[in-house]
């Protein structure tokens, strides 16, 4: 008996149609998209330097360069990282970053590691990875980010590294530079007013945006950190020049030496103490043997010993500019006056 065998269907045929193929979304057309957006992505980032006039980028280097501790105060997202990056590129020291606020004490005390005998040995305690990289290579820039939202505690431990230079059992080798940067505390999430013996350990710059260099920025021309030429012949006289002002002001001023702030807010940024006089007198003579101008000054003086204390130091430095009157008087005709208005009318 012969066996039954179904029909089979016809293929489907189209007339007048406008079917295409779906695009390729297999690995290999994926990866050519990636290479094109890093392609892109390269172009956006690509940027080029001018040397321009900027006092608080001046006012930094010079900072960086006697070795002070610097920390930046800034609202968030007006380049206060950029510009370390940007310095720390123009000074060729490598940029190590350490989120502050994401660590514990011990990460900055070291991590005690217990050995074959404590009691012969003691106990040791271990760095963090970033601090033996700084020992490495021997120099190199610390930025310590978010200060101001570290718990008391991490920042009682930031005060050996800042003042000492010490991490756990390793010394900071003497060309690493630390600069910090901090967000005021109405703008930081869930931020604490720096601590007095922390915040006298810095010189505190006040970093703004200025409008004109972000525009030509995004445009992708950058204003230039270059270290300022340091004469190496007016060395001396900066020194005695930066000795003669602050001298001057506190032989007249003895209250002035000590003046702790009995805001806490203001306990937390510039104030005058032994300590940062010393830093003033430091800044007072690297503006000097550079040349910089007075607002580079203003800046450095100010953000060291506070607002108050600093103009009165800026006013007793120029009081060292007028010239003598007697030199005056004895020959009138020879006499060269100050350039600056207000120096010629004293």
């Amino acid at each position: 008996m012969p066996t039954y065998t179904p029909p089979t269907a016809a293929p489907e045929t189209h007339t007048n149609s406008t079917h295409t193929d779906p695009p390729h979304t297999g690995p290999a057309h994926t990866t050519s998209q990636l290479h094109v957006a890093e392609t892109l992505l390269s172009l956006l980032r690509h940027s080029t330097t001018e040397p321009r006039p900027d006092p608080q980028l001046e006012a930094l280097t010079l900072a960086v360069a006697a070795d002070l501790p610097v920390l930046l105060w800034g609202e968030p997202g007006i380049g206060k990282t950029a510009a370390l990056t940007q310095l720390a590129a123009s000074l060729d020291l490598p940029l190590t970053t350490v989120i502050a606020s994401v660590h514990e004490p011990s990460d900055f005390s070291g991590l005690p590691v217990v050995g074959d005998d404590p009691a012969e040995q003691g106990v040791p305690m271990a760095p963090p990875d970033w601090a033996v990289r700084l020992v490495r290579a021997g120099r190199g820039l610390l930025f310590l980010d978010e200060v101001s939202t570290a718990p008391p505690a991490v920042q009682a431990a930031l005060l050996r590294l800042v003042l000492e230079r010490r991490v756990g059992a390793l010394q900071l080798p003497p060309d690493v530079r630390i600069v910090a940067a901090a967000n005021p505390r109405s703008s930081a999430a869930e931020g604490w007013e720096l601590s007095p013996p922390l915040a006298n350990r810095f010189v505190h710059l006040q970093w703004t945006h200025d409008h004109d260099v972000v525009v030509r920025g995004l445009g992708g021309t950058w204003p230039r950190a270059t270290l300022p030429r340091l004469d190496p012949q007016k060395l001396p006289e900066a020194v005695e020049f930066a000795r003669r002002g602050v001298c001057g002001l506190l032989a007249a001023r003895p209250n002035l030496v000590h003046q702790m702030p009995g805001n806490e807010a203001r306990r937390g940024g510039a104030w005058p103490s032994p300590r940062s006089w010393e830093m003033a007198l430091h800044l007072i003579a690297f503006v000097t043997a550079a040349g910089s101008s007075r607002d580079v000054l203003s800046l450095l003086v100010r953000g060291t010993v506070g607002d108050g204390p600093g103009l009165e130091l800026l006013a007793a430095v120029d009081r060292m500019d007028l010239p003598d009157p007697e030199v005056l008087l004895a020959d009138p005709a020879a006499a060269v006056l100050p350039h600056r208005g207000d120096l010629r009318q004293a």
